[in-house]
């Protein structure tokens, strides 16, 4: 059944208009906050056409197709713009995970519609994105382009994404390498839960690429808000455990924390940006941490 694309809903799209998409070496090239990539129309290699807008340069303009059609159109170019956003989403079966109080709402669908919002403040800008999507299954990857037509595809790719299997191994993600230029940006999407999602960015940081990386927590991994008997199960590997809730709260409440400080700690020392999203938080909540006015790139 073909699924309805991914949309931004209005009140999220007009915060992100607050946002400005930039990198570590983007503030050390221009100054802090500058960034300088909506000449849509100075690249060598004509795209596409799209309608006109306000504030574009009359130059840009087809005339003669307008005398056509009677509507204004600017040509687009695809340009090397100053930044290339990739974002990676972890698409194993533990990103099925949701809240019993919205069961409607997994990682998987917070993790889409995020990667969308990012890609929308690359949209505004002029810049670049793309994505990878992984799983064991194989990786989807689309290399990064500029403009309205590479973010439909991404809308109807993403709303066809569905979490299956394991993280891919090692030898699977070697595409990567060959895709994911030195001075492009990562955005990983995952649980963070799987040890070779977490060496895969430790390594793409080594190599010098810069990533962001968003750990999506369910509200009940946060809370634990579980009484009773309950059959807890591991959705990638099928095993299970039946214990009381109220009983195991505080023991599971303890390790969860120390696993995300020992976590936390094992990025900052990559030098990778972090935080978490839970599912009962605004989506776009990691990119104001990440691009807000007072996110300063450590």
């Amino acid at each position: 059944m073909e699924r309805t694309p991914l949309v931004i809903p209005p009140e999220i799209r007009s915060r992100l208009r607050r946002l400005s998409l930039r990198t570590r070496r983007n503030i050390g090239d221009r100054g802090f906050g500058l960034h300088q990539s909506r000449n849509k129309g100075a690249g060598i290699e004509f795209a596409q056409y799209r309608a006109y807008e306000p504030g574009d340069e009359p130059r840009r303009i087809d005339w003669k197709l307008f005398a056509r059609s009677d509507r204004f159109f600017v040509r687009e170019a695809e340009e090397e713009s100053p930044i290339a956003l990739w974002v990676l989403i972890d698409a194993s079966a533990s990103m099925r995970q949701a809240d019993r109080a919205r069961p409607d709402w997994s990682r998987m669908d917070a993790a889409k519609l995020l990667a969308l919002c990012a890609a929308q403040l690359a949209l505004m800008q002029g810049d670049r994105f793309g994505w990878i999507v992984l799983r064991d299954s194989g990786l989807a990857l689309a290399d990064p382009h500029r403009g309205r037509a590479q973010f439909e595809r991404m809308q109807i790719e993403l709303s066809r994404l569905e979490p299956a299997g394991t993280f891919p191994a090692t030898q699977a993600l070697s595409p990567i390498w060959d895709r994911i230029g030195a001075r492009d940006l990562v955005l990983y999407l995952s649980d963070c839960f799987d040890e070779g999602g977490i060496a895969l960015i430790e390594r793409l940081a080594k190599a010098g690429r810069e990533v962001l990386a968003v750990q999506m927590l369910t509200a009940e991994e946060r809370d634990f808000p579980f009484d009773g008997g309950y059959r807890f199960i591991d959705p990638e590997t099928g095993a299970d455990l039946i214990g009381d809730g109220a009983a195991l709260r505080q023991t599971f409440l303890d390790r969860f924390a120390a696993a995300r400080r020992a976590l936390d700690e094992r990025l900052d020392a990559a030098g990778i940006r972090h935080t978490a999203y839970v599912l009962d938080e605004a989506i776009d909540m990691p990119l104001h941490v990440f691009f807000g006015r007072g996110a300063v790139p450590a």
